[in-house]
Formats: structure tokens, C-alpha cells, sequence
């Protein structure tokens, strides 16, 4: 299993470099290269490959100010879904109040970014620097939780990774080539 997310996320990596169609979509609304900025500076700060924080945006599947109750009561904030649960140490990492990680997490996707891939580098240590071991443990640290949540970000990359394919060789297409 961890073999083929290697390999879906090698393929995705290359399509992280062109840019996912969400993020082409907000980056065409807001008139340049805002996501994919806020992609690499988040990855660059904790030594990410910014292809899998495309993968986790497609799996979360959030968006700026959408928070989504849980059944055990907590709610998931905004782009990457960060979970309230770490409202508290993200604020003492961001040096900010609960109420204001809150509102930054939830309403600036920059900040929503950040938080997620400071999570992520968090289960990453945790998990003693095994990254797949890392990534679920982003999502949960239930067994079942996180095999359901590793498959998904399979299918994710697989996806991706196919829809990057077909969309260079229309682009291909198109150039003549």
C-alpha cells in the first residue's frame, strides 16, 4: 500500500508543479498564483512535498469558511479541515489567541494552509519520520481511521494524477505537439 502512495504521489508532484484545477480556479478568480504560493511556502516551511498538501486539500475537500460539525462534537475548519482540537497549540505555535486561530483558520486560506501542514509535520515526528504513517495520522489515530483515510488519499493522487495526464496531453494536443 505505501509503495503504490509513493508512486500516486510522484505522479501528483508533477502535477502540483503545473497546479491542481481548484487551485487554477481560485488562482483565475484572484488573478495569479495565490494558492500555489501559499502551497510552496507552507511545504518549503515544514519540509513538505507540496503535492501531498494537494492531495489532502482534494481529500478534505473544505473551503474558506466552512467548518463541519462531527459527530463527536468537534467541527473541522476550513480548506484542509484542520480539526478544533488544535485550535490550542496551533494558537501557542502561531503566538495567538484561540478565538483569533479560529477566525484565521477558518476565513484565510493562507493561514488554514499553514495550520494543516504544521499538523501534518507534527504526525510526521510523531510518527518518527515515517511519512505515510505521518499522513494518516493527520486524519486520526484509530487503525481503521487511518487505513480508510490512506486509501482515500490513494484514490485521491490517482485521480490527480490521471486528470494532470490527460489535461497535458490536451494541452499537447492543442500546442501541435
Amino acid at each position: 500500500m505505501r509503495r503504490l502512495l509513493l508512486a500516486a504521489l510522484v505522479m501528483v508532484l508533477m502535477e502540483a508543479a503545473i497546479g491542481s484545477p481548484p487551485a487554477r480556479a481560485a488562482d483565475d478568480a484572484s488573478g495569479g498564483s495565490f494558492v500555489g504560493a501559499c502551497l510552496l511556502a507552507a511545504a518549503n516551511l515544514y519540509q513538505l512535498p507540496p503535492g501531498v498538501l494537494v492531495i489532502l486539500l482534494n481529500v478534505e475537500a473544505g473551503s474558506l469558511g466552512k467548518v463541519s460539525q462531527n459527530a463527536n462534537k468537534t467541527v473541522d475548519i476550513g480548506p484542509m479541515q484542520v480539526n478544533d482540537s488544535w485550535i490550542g497549540k496551533i494558537a501557542a505555535h502561531w503566538r495567538a489567541s484561540a478565538e483569533a486561530t479560529f477566525y484565521a483558520l477558518r476565513d484565510n486560506f493562507c493561514a488554514n494552509i499553514e495550520g494543516g501542514a504544521w499538523i501534518l509535520r507534527q504526525a510526521i515526528d510523531e510518527a518518527h519520520g515515517d511519512f505515510w504513517e505521518g499522513v494518516a495520522l493527520y486524519h486520526s489515530h484509530t487503525e481503521k481511521y487511518k487505513t480508510d483515510y490512506l486509501q482515500k488519499v490513494l484514490a485521491h493522487a490517482i485521480r490527480l494524477s490521471r486528470q494532470a495526464a490527460a489535461e497535458m496531453a490536451e494541452s499537447n494536443a492543442m500546442d501541435g505537439r
